[in-house]
């Protein structure tokens, strides 16, 4: 039997449906697609590369036979890119398998689907009946029942899950995980819910309890490391041609198979160079998830090609845009004069 919960939230949805561009097919890989795009980004960003995306490779197949260079730049700027270098790998497990999985444990295997992320994709795509627990639900179910079990905790997840799973309605999967989804955005949102046109005020208990700020609860055990990198960007100009050096980051670390150009972090050993130096920007902060970034920019003019590490390869400055570039080298290019 359908809750009281479950009724008024999917009586909200039919009213208050967001109107996005993957809600209007079943195509389990564009399903798929705007789940991995939207892991870590806002919906309106998400937007116009979900449709970058759907637009340059209209099926999985298309996807799989990119390179993961392609599928890299046509990423940049989105950040997170673990996500586009899993999409691609996953493109390929899809097309090895000759089918798009279809149950939620096939779906949970491929590279970069979480429990999240199967669950949304198994009941938008299939309607199967696997409830989704991301921020909006645990906002969602923490404030309505007065749970204050942090979400971060082992048991907070599993008491949770198994809450959306028990208001989940069996028949109507898709609809009302996405209804979860776009309550938790729009009317019961982190900052500022609207609470009193909120049609599930009278039993609210955070709202009667006056705990709507404090609910979810989140255990903080965040460590933010701070670093120092230094760019230097060589422009060198031989016999009329511009070129730069540039290398791909190697795995281990962040922007993994982005490419940059000549990087000191800290005291590292700077190569020998010969030419103009010109400092263009300093202490530019860049804020990652678990990382602050503080980096200085530096133009360095040659007539001549630096002895390099081997990593570095030499590119006409004019192609320097057919590469994928970390979102703060792409504020150093932006600084050249």
């Amino acid at each position: 039997m359908t809750s009281e919960f479950t009724s008024t939230i999917l009586r909200w949805f039919a009213i208050n449906r967001r109107d996005l561009p993957w809600r209007e097919t079943h195509d389990p890989y564009a399903i798929w697609l705007s789940e991995i795009i939207l892991q870590q980004t806002r919906i309106q960003q998400g937007i116009a590369y979900w449709e970058r995306f759907i637009h340059r490779w209209p099926t999985v197949a298309d996807l799989a036979a990119a390179t993961e260079d392609e599928v890299l730049r046509e990423w940049q700027g989105l950040g997170y890119y673990s996500r586009a270098r899993n999409l691609h790998t996953a493109a390929q497990q899809i097309v090895a398998l000759g089918h798009f999985p279809d149950t939620f444990d096939d779906i949970r295997q491929l590279k970069g689907v979480g429990d999240y992320t199967a669950a949304a994709i198994a009941s938008i795509a299939f309607n199967l009946p696997n409830a989704v627990v991301d921020g909006n639900v645990y906002r969602v179910l923490a404030r309505y029942f007065g749970i204050d079990t942090p979400i971060n905790s082992t048991e907070g997840k599993k008491t949770f899950t198994a809450l959306a799973q028990e208001q989940l309605p069996q028949s109507q999967a898709s609809a009302f995980n996405q209804a979860m989804m776009d309550f938790g955005a729009i009317q019961c949102a982190p900052q500022s819910p609207l609470c009193t046109s909120c049609p599930l005020i009278e039993t609210c208990d955070a709202y009667h309890t006056q705990r709507i700020q404090q609910l979810p609860v989140k255990l903080r055990k965040l460590h933010i490391r701070e670093r120092h990198f230094t760019y230097y960007y060589i422009k060198c100009k031989e016999q009329g041609t511009t070129l730069t050096a540039i290398r791909r980051r190697s795995s281990g670390d962040i922007w993994q198979g982005l490419w940059e150009p000549l990087m000191i972090e800290d005291s590292a050993t700077f190569p020998p160079i010969h030419g103009t130096f010109t400092l263009l920007r300093k202490d530019v902060k860049h804020i990652l998830t678990h990382q602050v970034i503080y980096a200085n920019f530096y133009l360095v003019e040659t007539t001549y090609q630096p002895d390099l590490p081997p990593a570095f390869q030499w590119i006409a400055e004019a192609d320097l845009n057919q590469y994928a570039l970390p979102r703060l080298v792409e504020l150093l290019i932006d600084s050249l004069p």
